[in-house]
């Protein structure tokens, strides 16, 4: 989803820059060529739809900084979200923006099919280029050497969990579950202590249902396939993932911690989470960032953990990220136009001092979040510097996410299945609508089909 296929290396420190929302003018390397003189106008992705009206604030401040700072270019803000269905129809209507971002798992396939435009020259000409994460970088750049994306942001899978409902079932907030024993009796009991659910499970047909189900099989140590390309092996009816489904199936059926609501997707379990509506759910550590501007979340009831992991060798956590890329139709003139943009909005704050502490001054005079936990997108040593800089205006519950920002050392990063990454997921997703609303799904039989959709779908390359 908002994936990476690599495991980076880099840890997580408390003074993670968030990468959405960047301020201040840019001294990009590349310029507008011909045509210089008469102006582009280009759109770009803003934020996902429902975002308050502080956040849209933010962005159009920075949009109009941009223009000032570059008088030829006219920038159009589009509201924007990423689901598998919803890009596909977009590709295919050429409704996109100019500028717009993609997972980890797409940009290499998109660019291999010649759907995204070729940026490796603007982006070679950054000055900060060779400070790349090189497994980040990596993401965004096809099998011919061709840079086609640009990363934004980084992340690992996090659990996500409600501090009040932690206190008033009696748990203690500052120690959230370790196992997945402890979090299905914590869920189990803020459910008959507050009648919230206590754990809630995405699963919305739109992929997300596979993808998470994918994050609680890799905590066990089972993988979806094996092999590259075309080449791979779907593994979806793995033992691990059996032993998720019957969890999931033994809180849903059994235990009654898992509410009624079993259509949640990305947004619409973040909606829920800052209403105070769900007791724990599991998402990329830097949702808070979406949770403050999109749904006005309450800091004090927030805490953030790693996710339970197995103990045994190839238990991890799905780390992920999110890249910027533009149009393919894109001409010369836009594309450069573009790259100023994604230059000023996502990659300088991270890179410049200036530019970070202005951006980190601004984010917090408008009480947007500074200091999101997330995974570098450069290399460690500029990473710890930028850090540096923005650690006065850090203005997030720090010490309410110590449980992730401490224990993500210890846990071993796993990337996404590389294959066919959304049609997995995809497949997925009717097994866990089934395992959630109906008490006697056949769950070997359910995922022996899952699988042989997947191995096709790898097959052929889609």
């Amino acid at each position: 989803m908002k994936s990476t296929r690599k495991a980076m290396t880099a840890a997580v420190t408390a003074g993670c820059l968030v990468a959405l929302c960047v301020t201040a003018a840019t001294s990009a390397a590349t310029r507008v060529s011909a045509g210089a003189s008469k102006t582009v106008t280009i759109s770009v992705a803003s934020l996902i739809p429902g975002s308050t009206q502080a956040a849209v604030n933010q962005f159009n401040a920075q949009v109009a900084e941009f223009e000032k700072a570059n008088p030829s270019i006219n920038v159009k803000p589009v509201e924007y979200q990423w689901t598998g269905p919803t890009f596909a129809a977009k590709l295919a209507a050429g409704t996109l923006p100019t500028v717009f971002e993609v997972p980890f798992t797409d940009a290499r396939s998109l660019g291999e099919n010649g759907q995204l435009a070729d940026l490796t020259s603007l982006a070679k000409a950054l000055p900060y280029f060779n400070k790349y994460n090189p497994a980040v970088i990596a993401e965004g750049t096809t099998s011919k050497g061709r840079i086609v994306a640009l990363p934004k942001g980084a992340y690992a899978q996090a659990l996500h969990y409600n501090r009040t409902l932690f206190t008033q079932a009696g748990l203690n907030p500052n120690k959230p579950p370790t196992t997945w024993g402890q979090l299905r009796q914590d869920a189990k009991l803020i459910t008959q202590k507050t009648g919230k659910p206590g754990y809630v499970e995405m699963a919305k047909d739109d992929n997300t249902a596979g993808w998470i189900l994918t994050t609680l099989t890799y905590a066990l140590g089972g993988r979806m396939e094996t092999g590259t390309g075309t080449k791979a092996v779907a593994t979806l009816d793995n033992p691990a993932t059996v032993t998720v489904l019957n969890m999931l199936k033994a809180m849903r059926w059994t235990d009654n911690s898992m509410g009624s609501n079993f259509d949640y997707g990305w947004s619409d379990i973040n909606q829920a989470f800052a209403a105070g509506n769900v007791g724990m759910y599991i998402s990329g550590s830097d949702v808070y960032s979406n949770l403050v501007s999109a749904s006005a979340i309450d800091p004090s009831i927030y805490g953030l953990a790693t996710i339970p992991l197995a103990k045994n060798k190839k238990a991890g956590v799905l780390g992920g990220g999110t890249l910027v890329a533009v149009r393919p139709d894109a001409n010369a003139a836009a594309k450069a136009a573009a790259m100023k943009w994604i230059n000023f909005f996502y990659e300088s704050p991270l890179i410049s001092k200036p530019q970070a502490i202005r951006n980190a001054k601004t984010l917090a005079a408008a009480k947007q979040p500074v200091g999101v936990p997330a995974l570098p997108i450069f290399n460690a040593a500029q990473y710890v510097l930028a850090n540096s800089w923005i650690k006065p205006y850090i203005n997030v519950p720090i010490n309410q996410m110590k449980p992730f920002t401490t224990g993500i050392f210890k846990q071993t990063l796993i990337p996404e299945p590389e294959a066919s990454t959304q049609s997995v997921y995809h497949s997925l997703d009717a097994v866990v609508q089934a395992v959630l609303t109906n008490k006697n799904t056949d769950i070997q039989s359910m995922l022996q089909q899952a699988n042989s959709a997947a191995q096709s779908a790898i097959s052929q390359g889609n």
